[in-house]
């Protein structure tokens, strides 16, 4: 069920658009990650879905209600959501009283206030520090209090706006802790505002990628990051194998594409481009030292230019007329025995490569 709703928003300051009719659609207690670089329009975009602040053009639905420009609706709409921004503040006084406040601005009495405040306090597990000044604390620290004070209301929508931003490792893991229990334990929508794409991936169920004031795609963390939709997406996202080619064949669903006079094999039921990006996850390719260990319909032949430790795992890169980049485990490299300069074959199925249109620059055509 969609809990809040955007109907091609749009922003402007002083001509400058900011967001460029935006449209997306939030579920009740879904996780949901909006992921983009900074100045993309990401806190702009969770501003005025929280009715923080009102669109140039466009609408918001909470709860199927258009509350774009009532105020009474607005109102209604805000009490059943919370807001968490990138630095949060806290008042002078003990981190209990700083997540009561809330509760005593809407004048609920002191029992259920202490019932309510020492709940939330386990939830991002700083049970110990109801008594400690809250600005004692460290930024990690705060952002939890952030955190609890904003789920003390019980909201039907938490908005986070960077989250882990301008934390040290240590705090961002206890952040995204507790991140995590809300999204398991509470019956709340959670929508995140990261330029962080691990944390998506690591919590988000659906993911939206804003660039340029953009929603460019929105989709799940695995059609995100394996089948970015255009080429924008597929270079934030990091695909690291993105290969310029030219479909030649069509056999029903599956293109065979020239790159760099090497025949690759793609599925596309939709896509009738020619000039192509294809693009392949480096976990998908399988490396060999002997041809047709493989049942993959791609098989390529290639030298190995790099090899770099990368934890438990080795990146390598071989030159088979284009850089290909995949990876092994150690053990994996060990037995194969790599080394700079050996050949190597890589293969990978059809099933693991994925078509996007290519658009042709100018001086591309000048040359083609």
């Amino acid at each position: 069920m969609t809990i809040l709703q955007a109907e091609e928003l749009t922003k402007e300051y002083e001509e400058r658009s900011i967001l460029k009719k935006v449209t997306v659609a939030i579920r009740a207690k879904e996780a949901f990650a909006l992921i983009g670089p900074t100045g993309s329009g990401k806190t702009t975009l969770i501003r005025m879905l929280d009715l923080l602040e009102m669109p140039t053009s466009g609408k918001v639905y909470f709860d199927n209600i258009d509350v774009t420009h009532n105020k009474q609706k607005q109102l209604h709409a805000r009490r059943r959501m919370s807001y968490v921004q990138q630095k949060p503040v806290v008042f002078s006084m003990s981190v209990f009283d700083n997540i009561a406040c809330g509760l005593k601005w809407r004048h609920e009495n002191s029992k259920l206030i202490k019932h309510m405040v020492n709940d939330v306090l386990d939830l991002v597990e700083m049970g110990g520090f109801k008594t400690r000044n809250a600005k004692n604390l460290s930024g990690g620290e705060i952002q939890r209090v952030a955190i609890a004070r904003a789920l003390v209301t019980n909201p039907e929508i938490l908005f986070l706006d960077e989250p882990t931003a301008n934390l040290d490792p240590i705090s961002t893991m206890k952040v995204e802790k507790v991140i995590h229990n809300v999204i398991r334990e509470r019956k709340v929508a959670v929508i995140m505002a990261t330029h962080d794409m691990v944390l998506g991936q690591q919590l988000a169920k659906r993911i939206g990628v804003l660039l340029d004031g953009r929603l460019m795609q929105v989709g799940s963390p695995s059609e995100i990051f394996s089948s970015p939709i255009n080429q924008k997406v597929a270079e934030f996202v990091g695909v690291e194998n993105m290969l310029s080619g030219k479909v030649i064949e069509r056999n029903e669903n599956v293109l065979t594409i020239n790159v760099s006079n090497k025949r690759i094999q793609a599925m596309s039921s939709h896509l009738f481009a020619n000039e192509v990006y294809v693009l392949i996850r480096p976990e998908d390719i399988i490396f060999s030292v002997s041809e047709n260990v493989s049942s993959a319909r791609n098989m390529l032949r290639g030298t190995i230019s790099k090899l770099i430790e990368v934890g438990p795992l080795i990146r390598i890169e071989i030159n088979c007329g284009f850089p290909l980049i995949g990876l092994l485990t150690r053990s994996s490299a060990s037995e194969l025995g790599l080394e700079i300069g050996k050949d190597i074959y890589a293969s990978f199925k059809v099933t693991a490569t994925h078509v996007i249109r290519r658009l042709i620059l100018k001086n591309e055509e000048k040359h083609s």
